[in-house]
């Protein structure tokens, strides 16, 4: 009796491997850049709070 065996050949890996390194090439540096806006806005909440803390001790 001869058995069957179905599943993907290399050439089919390989190709979606490729697909999923290039959509994770392209989301990386979106990623960092949102990042970078998240730590900036951050910063500034950070530095507003800060004078807010300094003018009501000044008071």
């Amino acid at each position: 009796m001869k058995l069957h065996v179905r599943g993907f050949t290399l050439i089919e890996v390989m190709i979606v491997i490729a697909i999923i390194g290039i959509l994770a090439s392209l989301a990386a540096p979106l990623f960092l850049e949102a990042k970078a806006k998240a730590n900036d806005v951050s910063a500034e909440a950070d530095a507003k709070s800060a004078i807010q803390v300094i003018a009501a001790a000044v008071r």
